[in-house]
């Protein structure tokens, strides 16, 4: 893990642990690292896009500022879900991109995500590239003045362009279809409504009316029972819900009962391996997927193919075989045919397609695949011990014991968070109670020893 930049960027409390001079620092790192003078003498560009927070507006000046005082250009976005910035990089050829969100964390916090040319998260080589310079100052900041600045301007048709590439991934449209819509009071509070209404839904939104602090306060993807509720009081068929900065989805069928992205995956799967459509006949996942999905996978003919925890490496997977569909149980769900991140409008659309086309209801679809009993714990521990558990032998020797108890019938899985100072215990098995109480077993010690 480096020391900025964890699976999902840089993350801190805004103005405490993610400071403006840090944010003008990164910002004036990654355009050293990333931005080559072109032969032509045209100076880069890199586009910002923001969520919600109170903070994004003033981490979007600093990195502005950043940028700026070493010569790149800079084009805001405004308030864009996080795949808006990785499409419109490449959109609008611009040299880079950086979204100012923490996706699901409460409001206080915030982050930076950087993507290249590419609209690609940068490899670690990259990011440690940055942080060495920040950090390490291992080289001087370059200080151009007079017309060598950097300039600011807008894209105001911006979000209807990302807009427009949702839409036209759809085959068909979404006439007649009863769906609510959670924006989380964040990101796709700016894009939901048009896009929705562009492909002809009967759609109910919620939790559209950010005010800078009520970002993802019990609402949207991290808080599904608000939608739960909504779906079962307005007879729903479905409903779906994003994130903060809408790179996640997850969804309610009609019945009120929760789809996650294992679910959504592999319905979207059955999908594309019908029509011809999946890549390989293959799906990557993380060690974080249900091992219902895996005998999902045995019962159609499909290969899956599992990684760490984190999309940055469920999509290097893809892109190192070919595969075209990929994700997280959290609704990181990658569709390499049209974007190259995790995207929840994308997602949300995508499934509504195949639930108007079959015609069958969203927990008609979820029966192709029976979800094992989970349970996850977060431990908070202090940040620098984190990492800890690896070394410790008591805490080793208790997750032994669980494994050795639990054998064929289930697994344990105990990692740091990438982005918050949390332990995650993870376990499955057939017996809710039981790995309930071994869980709680672990997370007892782990708190008794880290923190």
């Amino acid at each position: 893990m480096g020391r900025l930049f964890g699976t999902d960027g840089a993350r801190g409390v805004a103005n405490t642990e993610l400071t403006c001079e840090l944010a003008m620092s990164i910002g004036k790192a990654a355009a050293m690292v990333l931005l080559d003078s072109d032969d032509n003498g045209e100076k880069p560009t890199i586009l910002i896009g923001k969520d919600t927070r109170l903070s994004s507006d003033m981490l979007e000046g600093a990195l502005t500022a950043g940028l700026c005082s070493v010569g790149a250009n800079v084009v805001h976005l405004g308030t864009v879900p996080t795949p808006a910035v990785a499409y419109l990089v490449r959109k609008y050829n611009a040299s880079a991109g950086v979204m100012i969100s923490a996706s699901h964390n409460p409001h206080e916090f915030n982050g930076i995500k950087i993507f290249n040319s590419d609209g690609y998260k940068l490899p670690d080589a990259l990011e440690e590239k940055i942080e060495s310079i920040v950090i390490d100052h291992v080289i001087p900041y370059p200080t151009p003045t007079g017309e060598n600045l950097g300039r600011v301007t807008e894209i105001p048709g911006a979000v209807d362009d990302y807009i427009d590439h949702i839409v036209e991934s759809v085959e068909g449209d979404l006439n007649g279809l009863k769906v609510a819509v959670d924006c989380s009071n964040g990101s796709a509070s700016a894009t939901a409504e048009k896009l929705f209404t562009k492909l002809g839904a009967d759609f109910r939104i919620i939790n559209d009316k950010p005010d800078g602090i009520n970002i993802n306060e019990k609402c949207g993807s991290t808080h599904i029972e608000g939608l739960v509720d909504y779906v079962k009081a307005n007879k729903m068929e479905c409903g779906v819900a994003f994130d903060g900065d809408a790179d996640r989805c997850l969804a309610v069928d009609e019945n009120g009962n929760l789809v996650d992205g294992d679910f959504l995956i592999a319905i979207c799967a059955k999908d594309l391996k019908e029509r011809g459509l999946l890549n390989n006949d293959a799906v990557v996942g993380t060690v974080m997927t249900n091992m219902g999905f895996n005998r999902f996978c045995e019962e159609n003919d499909i290969k899956f193919v599992s990684t760490s925890v984190g999309d940055r490496y469920v999509l290097e997977n893809m892109l190192e075989n070919d595969y075209n569909l990929g994700g997280e149980q959290s609704g990181h769900v990658i569709f390499l045919d049209y974007g190259t991140t995790g995207d929840g409008q994308l997602t949300g659309v995508q499934l509504l397609s195949i639930i108007k086309r079959s015609g069958k209801t969203l927990s008609e679809l979820s029966q192709i695949m029976q979800r094992y009993p989970q349970v996850l714990i977060n431990v908070k521990v202090a940040t620098d011990k984190k990492d800890k558990y690896f070394t410790d032998k008591t805490i080793k020797a208790e997750i032994d014991k669980v494994k050795e108890q639990l054998r064929h019938r289930g697994r344990i899985l105990v990692r740091p968070s990438g982005t918050e100072p949390l332990i995650r215990v993870m376990l499955e098995g057939e017996d809710y109670k039981e790995i309930s109480d071994l869980g709680n077993s672990v997370a007892d010690l782990i708190r008794e020893r880290l923190c």
